[in-house]
């Protein structure tokens, strides 16, 4: 099971500059009507694809979707991969920070 973090606690670890490997794995039309500046999108529908741009020595990867459900599939299967994943709880349903639109 993979370690869940607050959308309160990422916008405060954001605010104070920590640098965070953040997945936001929502499809593109998702992403871009507004995500979260610091984010990468790699949707869920793309991971096993895309699973060789999660390399194994980087930091902990922080997953963020819609509400948690796809976050938590992502983290799942990174997880078995031997990644150190952290759930964003509530996903961008409960974000209040700012977020950007577009690419």
């Amino acid at each position: 099971m993979a370690q869940e973090l607050t959308t309160q606690e990422l916008e405060q670890k954001l605010k104070n500059g920590e640098t965070i490997n953040l997945i936001d794995v929502r499809e593109v039309d998702e992403w871009e009507a507004g995500h979260i500046k610091e984010a990468r999108n790699i949707p869920l529908s793309e991971i096993v694809q895309r699973v060789d741009e999660f390399p194994q020595e980087e930091m902990e990867i922080v997953i963020i979707c819609r509400s948690g459900g796809r976050s938590g599939k992502a983290c799942d299967y990174l997880g078995a991969l031997g990644h150190t994943v952290i759930n964003v709880s509530g996903g961008m349903l409960a974000w209040n920070g700012e977020v950007v639109t577009g690419e």
